[in-house]
């Protein structure tokens, strides 16, 4: 992955072969941790979400930032991550697929690509109910949904930095949300009737 500094990134992954990464409600806190050590001293947290077998992160690099750093501290989390849980778990080999993806997101001087944060936002954010986790949005604790919105009072995420890169404001991104959300269950209701 090549990071730049002062720039938006999509970072994911998942369990090698699709399988679970978090097994207990300790894993979720304990990744977020980690996070919170390896990640937040390369860049802001702006958007999150963990599911039982992949993960997604958004991160605005600093603008100081080395960019490699900021690859090898994602690879001390996965490892160490990785460590502990083939410990809990009596387990060796790798956890996480081999790759780590990253896409740019934001091109801090193209003003077109702003927008994209969001919709990026709101897409991450919906995981768990596409994968029938949850009915709403606010019942998936482990994901920046509840602390975007004001529903919890979150610190890993730079939620000011998010709404200004973002472009919209709080009560705008979660009508947002919401009619996005909207927009899908209509979908399914009228698929159901065929």
């Amino acid at each position: 992955m090549k990071f730049e500094p002062h720039s938006v990134y999509h970072i994911y992954n998942r369990g090698n072969n699709s399988q679970k990464i978090f097994f207990t409600e300790a894993n979720y806190l304990f990744f977020l941790d980690k996070i919170r050590k390896e990640l937040i001293p390369h860049g802001d947290m702006l958007c999150y979400c963990l599911m039982p077998n992949h993960f997604h992160l958004i991160i605005h690099s600093h603008e100081l930032a080395i960019p490699y750093k900021l690859n090898n501290a994602i690879g001390i989390l996965l490892r160490s991550y990785t460590r502990a849980i083939n410990l809990q778990e009596r387990r060796t080999g790798s956890l996480f697929q081999q790759k780590t993806k990253a896409k740019e997101l934001i091109d801090m001087n193209d003003n077109n690509t702003v927008s994209y944060l969001a919709s990026c936002s709101h897409y991450i954010h919906q995981n768990p109910i596409k994968a029938g986790l949850t009915k709403n949005l606010n019942d998936w604790k482990f994901s920046s949904y509840l602390d975007l919105t004001g529903l919890r009072n979150g610190t890993l995420c730079n939620q000011e930095l998010f709404f200004l890169l973002s472009g919209i404001r709080k009560d705008e991104f979660i009508k947002e949300s919401e009619a996005m959300l909207a927009f899908k269950r209509n979908i399914l209701k009228a698929s159901d009737r065929k």
